[in-house]
């Protein structure tokens, strides 16, 4: 299993201060989500090769691993040029991870359409369903690259995207029936997903190669009042929280537990996003408490 750090509270550093911090936290792998030098939110990647060339020379400096890329690109826009726009975009971010020698990139089923555009203006569109026929049309192009250049693409359902629970997702990716597509498991996505932490893990377990661990609150829970957001009863929140272990709802007991006895042997990523004003604290606290729930159910 690779243990590595999402370093997203510490992205104001430079990449080559960004893997010694990640050393220095304890953690020998880095999770390296969207930042502006190198893979940012819906643009063309800024990974240049002088700061790739740097980048690899820390890694190697303070012996970390590059464990998994995140690129973030409307592949699921029903309109076709933001969709040709992603996969463009796509294609030089999987050049990237070849070139970082990084095997595992993963990414979002994907939210649609650019805030500024709107489907609904067609009597009877459907925006997810045409969502989720754009991001078939983008697999139908990417997954050839994944497997040709033997890249694992491993996906996960978010809070308003086209696919929000763990299940369908699990039967989309198993249909599709590509040795370059996984599935991601999200920590404190656990209350979208559905009620059945420990079982949702063994369906997944197939196909599982990637799990983020962050804490959340159930914000299914049963007072009405936990959550207040005007207007009262809005269908299109989505709340949820990035905390340190203990400090949400989530049975950690059951959630490690179930790793191993799955035989989970991916990347186990550290995700907290809350805490930027403490963020060496979270992190040497997570890295430990990770480290602590793998020794108590070790198999």
């Amino acid at each position: 299993m690779k243990i590595a750090l999402d370093p997203y509270m510490h992205r104001h550093l430079a990449l080559p201060d960004l893997v010694a911090k990640t050393a220095e936290l304890g953690f020998d792998q880095i999770e390296l989500s969207p930042r502006a030098d190198f893979l940012d939110w819906w643009v063309y990647p800024r990974a240049t090769r002088d700061r790739m060339e740097a980048f690899k020379q820390a890694l190697r400096q303070h012996q970390v691993g590059l464990a998994s890329l995140q690129p973030m690109y409307r592949w699921a826009s029903p309109f076709e040029d933001e969709r040709q726009w992603a996969m463009r975009c796509w294609k030089k971010a999987i050049e990237v991870a070849i070139e970082m020698e990084c095997p595992l990139m993963i990414s979002e089923f994907g939210r649609g359409a650019s805030p500024e555009r709107s489907v609904g203006e067609r009597p009877g569109t459907n925006t997810r369903e045409l969502c989720e026929a754009a991001w078939f049309r983008s697999m139908d192009e990417l997954l050839p690259i994944f497997e040709r250049e033997g890249i694992t693409l491993s996906v996960e359902p978010h809070p308003e995207d086209w696919v929000e629970q763990l299940q369908p997702a699990i039967d989309i990716v198993k249909n599709i029936g590509s040795s370059a597509l996984k599935i991601s498991y999200i920590a404190p996505h656990t209350f979208y997903y559905g009620d059945d932490l420990a079982g949702q893990l063994r369906e997944a377990a197939p196909l599982l190669a990637h799990v983020r661990v962050a804490d959340t609150f159930n914000h299914k829970a049963s007072s009405q009042l936990r959550y207040i957001v005007n207007p009262p009863g809005s269908s299109h929140i989505r709340v949820h929280q990035h905390l340190d272990i203990g400090q949400g709802e989530i049975d950690w007991d059951t959630f490690f537990a179930t790793l191993a006895d799955i035989g989970f042997d991916g990347v186990l990523s550290s995700c907290v996003f809350a805490w930027e004003e403490r963020a060496d604290e979270s992190g040497h606290f997570m890295r430990q408490q990770i480290q602590q729930y793998l020794n108590r159910h070790a198999r």
